[in-house]
């Protein structure tokens, strides 16, 4: 039987099949993949065919269908581990908060680094708008007026007052979504916002110390009613980058892929090359400025790691 990965706890997966039936199962003991290896041969969104045991209740996944695609980080910086964070997956959502707690930028650029290294459509969703201060409202214009030009939606929401939720119901709408963020950013508020019958749970951040609790333990995939497909993970600490040439990493900013082979050397890292087209480009300010300094922070992170 066919079915697809609707929760991961290691040892178990939820498999849904045909008429919105599901099976806990394990992987056949002789389960063997190609390709990425990682810490998880199979992942939340995967297509399988599996088998039911006869007088049991459970079944035994024997082999894992083709991905479309598939999105992996590490567990830390300093972590050499893969981990393959779903599969057959449309777009990415980050969700992101300016307070309570605060996202950085530089979080922001690591994973859209690392999704567009996967060529998946990104969008960023600004939750929490509701408690924002007016300085905070014009921060969130900017970080808008630095990423929609480069093909990145932007979308301000509040889970909790209901503003802007018809819009990112449309985002979702017909896809197959995954949800990343750090913890506390409200990924769950706003699963339960969007389909309340979901009812998942959700803890208030720490008062102490404004950041959130972990209450996604594992990525599991819902289907909300008359939308799409959902995959909520656990929320991150940091993302730690995937292995890459350092001339490689600028054709995962749009704005500096835009000038490929423009530069004086084929193999320029835009740091300090005579001749650096991408220097020039932020220098005229039409690469924001803040986007290259996230840049020269991921290519000293690889520096330091190798």
């Amino acid at each position: 039987m066919e079915g697809i990965v609707k929760k991961s706890t290691g040892s178990w997966y939820t498999v849904l099949y045909e008429g919105g039936n599901q099976v806990q199962c394990k992987l056949r003991g002789k389960f063997r993949m190609s390709g990425v290896k990682s810490t998880n041969p199979v992942a939340v969104g995967d297509r399988v065919n599996f088998d039911i045991n006869p007088n049991e209740e459970t079944g035994v996944i024997t082999e894992l269908l083709d991905r479309k695609n598939y999105v992996v980080r590490k567990a830390t910086r300093l972590s050499k581990q893969k981990h393959i964070i779903a599969a057959n997956i449309d777009q990415a959502l980050l969700i992101v908060t300016l307070a309570e707690p605060r996202t950085s930028a530089g979080f922001i650029d690591r994973y859209l680094v690392t999704i567009e290294a996967y060529t998946i459509p990104a969008s960023i969703i600004f939750n929490k708008y509701d408690i924002y201060t007016s300085e905070q409202k014009r921060t969130l214009e900017e970080l808008k007026a630095i990423y929609e030009p480069l093909g990145y939606k932007c979308c301000f929401v509040s889970a909790t007052e209901s503003t802007n939720l018809d819009k990112f119901k449309q985002l979702l709408s017909d896809k197959t979504s995954l949800l990343s963020g750090l913890s506390g950013t409200g990924k769950s508020t706003l699963i339960n916002a969007v389909d309340p019958s979901l009812n998942l749970k959700v803890s208030p951040i720490s008062k102490a110390h404004k950041k959130g609790k972990h209450t996604t333990t594992f990525a599991e995939m819902f289907r909300l009613k008359n939308l799409g497909n959902i995959i909520d993970t656990p929320g991150i600490k940091e993302f730690g980058l995937l292995d890459f040439e350092a001339w490689e990493l600028s054709h995962y900013f749009p704005e500096m892929r835009a000038h490929f082979n423009e530069c004086k050397f084929d193999n320029c890292i835009h740091v300090h090359e005579p001749g650096c087209r991408i220097r020039e480009e932020v220098e005229a300010g039409n690469i924001h400025y803040s986007r290259y300094l996230s840049y020269l922070s991921m290519l000293e992170e690889d520096d330091n790691r190798r």
